[in-house]
């Protein structure tokens, strides 16, 4: 006698197909400017500083200051940041310019005591690194052949995420380091639960995000704190090779 599936079996198959495929579609997906979850909004022109701490033992020492400008204009997002380290009389500033909406990057300048750089993104990356030891210029022309986020713009992308427990994704990036990988690569989130953390005396509810990426071989963990009612970024631990590094909000 020929078997025929009850509705009921069959309505459980049609289930199991549409959570593999989305569970397929989840893992593969890898966020870009033109496929992506962002919440915009979440985005406003703002300034804040943060300290820059080095963690030995129990202690905390710091080191620098980081300051960030976010200023929206018309359809042009900039983002400018100002390093200022107790070491050195240098200051270091990063401005780069993303589109709205999209956050498709525009342009990126960097500029420190070991080297200036400049990209300037469209169909190709153009631009120039300039190492100030050895004082060689390099040009950059780099073809990419798939759509990508600044990497130095990323780490705002996170805090405007749909961020819940358990929230995965790849994100696509562009990186230049003549030392290490050039191009297209891919940062990764993981590990992301809501907790809460003792901000300035008082327990604030958080994301907890991890955030690893091929810049320095998924071998660095950034964990980012992100506030979950303003989605303000409150702390940023470094793990790198056994040492730690952080990142405070300064309120």
């Amino acid at each position: 006698m020929k078997y025929k599936p009850k509705i009921r079996d069959m309505f459980y198959l049609i289930l199991l197909i549409i959570q593999a495929t989305l569970s397929a579609y989840s893992q593969d997906t890898i966020l870009t400017p033109f496929n992506h979850q962002i919440e915009e909004g979440l985005l406003k022109s703002d300034t804040y500083v943060m300290d820059w701490l080095v963690a030995t033992d129990t202690t905390e020492v710091k080191i620098g200051e980081v300051t960030t400008q976010i200023k929206k204009q018309d359809t042009v997002i900039y983002v400018i940041t100002h390093v200022k380290m107790k070491q050195s009389k240098v200051e270091w500033v990063d401005t780069t310019k993303v589109a709205d909406r999209s956050f498709k990057p525009l342009y990126h300048a960097s500029y420190n005591e070991q080297r200036d750089m400049v990209l300037k993104f469209d169909k190709e990356v153009k631009g120039y690194y300039l190492d100030k030891k050895t004082a060689i210029k390099t040009e950059i022309l780099e073809e990419t052949h798939q759509p990508f986020f600044d990497s130095n713009f990323y780490p705002q992308l996170i805090r405007l995420l749909p961020l819940k427990n358990n929230y995965s994704a790849k994100i696509s990036i562009f990186d230049y380091n003549p030392k290490s990988k050039v191009g297209v690569i891919a940062a990764t989130l993981k590990n992301t639960k809501k907790t809460t953390l003792n901000f300035n005396k008082t327990s604030v509810a958080v994301w907890k995000v991890e955030v690893t990426d091929a810049i320095s071989n998924n071998k660095t963990v950034n964990t980012y704190y992100i506030d979950a009612r303003t989605r303000k970024l409150l702390k940023h631990d470094i793990d790198f090779g056994g040492r730690k590094m952080i990142m405070k909000l300064k309120e």
